[in-house]
């Protein structure tokens, strides 16, 4: 039977070069169902079907597990998702390429060095073969890169403040007065980013993460935007600080140390790179943060907890000055003043999807009907408490 506005399954793994076999193993996985199934089982396909479809083929080619893709892909077709979607996945082709050019380097290193000195460097090889590993590094840039994209949008978008956070921020770090800066955990290099126009000739920036695939992202777009980039860039844990002492007349650690596991040695590292008379800034939230959020995908469903922890609960608003206070001197709170105003449910379900909780686990089947109950949800205003600020040493 034709079903209009459809494709059979069979005209449907025809147009995408795929078998039926693949389209029936999707179905079964969860991974792609038909938009139309008759009473006696035969499947039906539609255009958006087929968008997702190709998002799905590409992040297979791009190396993910279906098990990974299942969880990367939202079943909508909502021009939102799909958008953010294709940016991130040009992101990992562009960091495929580059590894890709490691690896034709190092080939051509080792060849060179064959011939001309008859002998194996394994030392080389071996490095040869860690850069072809790319698969994890990958998965984490997508997923990181992807999280906070996500929470970054919401509070652009819809903050009440005019002057918006990382403005703020750097504001409060008065660059002028510094040579060398630090900071831990730049993320997405938006502090820079959004400042770019502010910053001193004579800076020397070093940028870090933990993450060698955010930092690999954000070094390409920095370059990109910003002209005569005066930037370090290096991975490594803030628990132990590859500088020496009194290197750093600012370190800014911007939403991070709560996520830290022992604080009590990242404070010590700190402390030591910081110059006698530096300043370290370093941004939390209180309790009353983004409160409503909570309370939304808990009238929806009982069960989700969006994060693990109470992350201001290790480092936060009330308990920040006495956790610094044996390291630091003049430690003062400065609130950033503002709230969110949100009209309409995409960020909002966006920024839901990136939090470190089991969120996903309960809303990906439902994926539609919460969206739903989100649009009523912000049809005429969705307000959320903002309750963060810096500690600053300054």
């Amino acid at each position: 039977m034709k079903k209009d506005g459809f494709y059979s399954s069979g005209e449907f793994a025809k147009m995408a070069h795929i078998t039926k076999k693949t389209l029936r193993y999707y179905d079964a996985h969860n991974i792609l169902k038909p938009s139309y199934l008759t009473p006696y089982g035969a499947r039906f396909y539609s255009d958006e079907d087929f968008a997702r479809l190709q998002q799905i083929l590409l992040l297979k080619y791009l190396g993910f597990s279906l098990d990974d893709i299942r969880e990367m892909t939202i079943n909508d077709s909502d021009y939102h998702f799909m958008a953010n979607a294709l940016k991130l996945q040009q992101k990992l082709v562009q960091d495929k390429i580059e590894q890709l050019q490691l690896v034709e380097k190092a080939i051509q290193d080792t060849s060179r060095a064959i011939e001309e000195e008859h002998s194996v460097n394994w030392s080389q090889m071996l490095n040869l073969i860690h850069l072809t590993g790319m698969e994890k590094s990958m998965k984490n840039q997508y997923q990181n890169a992807s999280n906070i994209s996500a929470r970054i949008q919401l509070h652009s978008k819809y903050s009440t403040n005019k002057q918006s956070w990382f403005p703020w921020i750097f504001e409060q770090c008065h660059m002028e007065n510094h040579s060398n800066v630090l900071e831990i955990g730049c993320g997405d290099g938006s502090l820079w980013l959004e400042n770019k126009e502010k910053i001193p000739e004579q800076l020397h920036v070093v940028l870090s993460d933990i993450s060698e695939g955010m930092l690999r992202d954000t070094r390409r777009m920095i370059h990109s935007n910003i002209q005569n980039a005066r930037f370090d860039f290096q991975v490594f844990d803030c628990e132990r600080i590859p500088y020496p002492n009194d290197s750093f007349d600012l370190i800014i650690a911007n939403h991070v140390l709560f996520y830290c596991k022992h604080l009590t040695d990242v404070f010590q590292e700190i402390a030591r790179v910081l110059k006698p008379n530096g300043v370290f800034i370093c941004s939390t939230y209180g309790s009353e943060h983004m409160k409503e959020i909570n309370e939304l995908v808990s009238e929806f469903d009982d069960r989700i907890i969006l994060s693990a922890e109470r992350l201001f609960e290790r480092f936060g608003k009330e308990n920040g000055a006495d956790l610094l206070a044996p390291y630091f001197h003049n430690i003062t709170w400065l609130p950033y003043e503002d709230s969110l105003y949100v009209t309409e449910p995409e960020t909002l379900i966006s920024y839901v999807l990136s939090c470190h909780g089991n969120q996903n686990q309960y809303i990906i089947d439902h994926y539609k009907e919460f969206r739903n109950y989100v649009r009523k949800k912000t049809e005429h205003g969705f307000n959320i408490t903002k309750d963060a600020g810096i500690f600053s040493t300054l």
